[in-house]
């Protein structure tokens, strides 16, 4: 596939709703099964991926989707605590300034 104008891929990106519908018009090889398991986090991790691009075209989409599934290729939802309903029984850490502990 070409690299679509800047309007055309605005087009594009926005009647896309699947993992596998972004796989394909990407053009990222991908193994169905690894994506039916993961396929909202997958979809997650490029939003994350995405919000540190100040203003990302095909090339960067295109980047970042393949990183986004790679991360689930060689892990797994569990251990890349993607949501943040994967952080809920994690310990938190509270700072108290030392000035007020002996108060």
């Amino acid at each position: 596939m070409t690299t679509p104008s800047p309007e055309d891929f605005a087009d594009d990106i926005a009647d896309l709703a699947s993992a596998e519908e972004f796989l394909e018009y990407f053009s990222v090889a991908y193994d169905p099964a690894i994506v039916h398991v993961n396929r909202l986090h997958i979809l997650q991790r490029l939003h994350d991926y995405l919000s540190k691009e100040a203003a990302p075209g095909y090339a960067e989409y295109r980047r970042s989707l393949e990183q986004a599934y790679a991360d689930f290729v060689s892990s797994d939802a569990l251990t890349e605590k993607v949501f943040k309903v994967f952080h809920l029984h994690e310990p938190k850490t509270v700072f108290v300034p030392l000035d007020e502990v002996f108060r």
